[in-house]
């Protein structure tokens, strides 16, 4: 008589749709994004150094981004384990340490691609793989702070890759003016950031994770979410009619007003609507971000 032990036996090795799931695809887009938005306000033609996108392209979603997903689910496993127990780390799916395994082997990876872009993409690359483990590890854990954390994040998926799509194609410091918008636009994704952290309410609670959500309460950490979204986006429409820029200027204002009536929208149900928000206003909210790459090309620093 025999015994089926495989009815027994842990997983030793990742499922391999889980360490795809861990590292998530769908957040790649922001930074990559930026760093369009970066290449774009440069003004150099992309034919000149199409390399360089596609390899500044990788590095801001796929590599930096995909790591700082897969830190950050390693250092959360015992959050995820009351918010969300399925996800692929506290589900087994990726059992033992294989989670933080994959987080420093991708560390390595976008430090081993970021050395091919030259002294600022390197720099970049650095800064955002510490501020990915400077947000979720511990003794540091950023995430804790519901204003440092988001504004960490904000930075990084938004102001850092813009910036760094913009010294890449240009050899060099951004012009000012791309800094300054590439700042403003960061800023305001502190108030996306915010908006993300309603998923994990009960869990953030629990673990001693203080959000805004947690500390202010949905309805008035939603409304603060709102005013940090918007008011940078008046600083740009402000910044590009001081330099000419008046087309450009009131497409964002448009795109700016389509935002006020999904935040009305947003603020009749904070938590429930917030993943409607994402899907909504934060695309008016890009698609400005373009808008001021592309009024960018040609002003130059002052």
């Amino acid at each position: 008589m025999s015994v089926n032990l495989d009815l027994h036996i842990v997983r030793r090795y990742p499922n391999p749709r889980a360490v795809l799931t861990l590292i998530k695809p769908i957040t790649w887009f922001p930074p990559i994004w930026a760093y369009l938005c970066g290449v774009v306000s440069s003004g150099v033609p992309i034919s000149s150094s199409p390399w360089l996108l596609m390899a500044g392209m990788v590095l801001a979603g796929p590599v930096v981004c995909g790591m700082s997903q897969a830190a950050n689910d390693w250092c959360d496993r015992h959050v995820d384990a009351i918010n969300e127990p399925d996800r692929p780390i506290p589900s087994g799916a990726i059992p033992g340490r294989w989670g933080l395994w994959i987080s420093i082997a991708m560390t390595g990876l976008a430090l081993f691609l970021g050395s091919y872009l030259g002294p600022w993409g390197f720099g970049a690359t650095i800064f955002g793989v510490l501020a990915a483990w400077a947000y979720s590890a511990e003794p540091v854990r950023l995430k804790r702070s519901g204003i440092w954390g988001p504004g960490l994040v904000g930075l990084c998926y938004e102001g850092l890759p813009w910036f760094t799509g913009a010294a890449v194609m240009a050899a060099g410091a951004p012009a000012l003016p791309v800094v300054i918008v590439a700042l403003f636009y960061a800023l305001g994704a502190h108030g996306i950031m915010t908006l993300n952290d309603f998923k994990a309410l009960e869990g953030d609670k629990q673990m001693g994770v203080n959000s805004l959500p947690v500390t202010l309460g949905p309805e008035r950490a939603a409304r603060v979410a709102c005013w940090v979204m918007a008011v940078p986006q008046v600083a740009v429409i402000t910044a590009l009619l001081f330099w000419d820029r008046p087309l450009h200027a009131f497409a964002i204002v448009v795109l700016l007003l389509a935002q006020f009536w999904a935040m009305r929208v947003l603020l009749s149900d904070p938590k429930g609507r917030a993943p409607w928000y994402n899907a909504t206003g934060v695309t008016f909210y890009v698609s400005g971000m373009m808008i001021a790459a592309f009024a960018l090309r040609g002003i130059g620093g002052f």
